[in-house]
């Protein structure tokens, strides 16, 4: 019996998480090529783990909850095992890929704030975003490029644009939930007790922004790791379209969702551009 049974464990508990809480980062990642999907099923489950800690365990201390996971994250990279499956795989593509320690550090201050904020101004919400998804995008990057420097920094600038406007996104999916539910505020200076189509379309144009710079990397990337970045931005831009479709007060009141069927759609156009490079 050797550890590589462990390892296998630990990476289907990472790649069950991704399937249980997102079909579709899971449709998107079956469309990396095969050496890179496990990575990132690391890293979604990673921060799927310490966003529940946050997000949804009111009855427990979160703040305790969150300081031992974060310790234990930072056992596991130093020692490169863990019993903790999620954070085993998680080291494993950590040290493989070597991310900056920087990019944990400041995923985990995000984490944080969510536990000590419920509203924020400019200069915080951007240090939120840069720690809740434009790093995450980064640790993606990480893995897409296997090494290669060049290409990782050049494309940087890029994957944290499309990972800012992912989280964005997610903020006007998740109003209710996250203001009705939990009092956040993720907006600076927007009023949601007044949330008017005005404000609404500047938070869209803000996103629309960041897409645009956002698929300007896409098509640079490798193209072992193109198809399934560009099948999550169709997904995201028809969770967009969506959302600029419906009334200030309905996005206010529910969870905008894209059905399954336009998720087929969405992987069989994809599928036909990339094969035809067309990106």
């Amino acid at each position: 019996m050797s550890k590589e049974l462990f390892d296998s464990v630990s990476l289907k508990c990472s790649k069950f998480t991704t399937q249980a809480y997102s079909t579709s980062f899971s449709l998107g990642i079956r469309c990396l090529e095969k050496e890179l999907r496990n990575p990132i099923y690391a890293i979604y489950g990673f921060v799927r783990f310490a966003d529940e800690i946050v997000d949804t365990f009111h009855d427990h201390n979160k703040s305790d909850l969150l300081r031992r996971f974060k310790e234990d994250t930072y056992f596991a990279i130093q020692e490169k095992i863990s019993l903790n499956p999620i954070l085993h795989s998680f080291q494993h593509a950590v040290n493989t890929f070597k991310f900056e320690s920087a990019l944990v550090d400041q995923f985990l201050k995000s984490m944080e704030m969510d536990l000590a904020l419920t509203s924020y101004d400019q200069k915080g919400i951007e240090e939120y975003i840069l720690g809740s998804a434009e790093v995450v995008g980064l640790m993606c990057l990480r893995v897409f490029c296997k090494g290669d420097e060049q290409t990782y920094q050049h494309l940087k600038p890029s994957a944290m644009k499309l990972g800012s406007a992912f989280q964005k996104i997610n903020f006007l999916r998740d109003l209710n939930a996250d203001f009705n539910g939990m009092g956040r505020s993720y907006f600076p200076g927007v009023d949601l007790t007044n949330f008017t189509e005005s404000t609404k379309r500047e938070i869209e144009d803000d996103i629309a922004k960041d897409f645009h710079a956002g698929y300007e990397g896409i098509k640079q990337l490798p193209r072992s790791a193109r198809f399934g970045v560009y099948v999550a931005y169709l997904y995201y831009m028809a969770l967009f379209e969506k959302i600029k479709n419906t009334p200030c007060h309905v996005v206010l009141q529910s969870r905008i969702r894209v059905r399954n069927r336009r998720k087929i759609s969405i992987l069989a156009y994809s599928y036909l551009k990339h094969q035809l490079n067309l990106l």
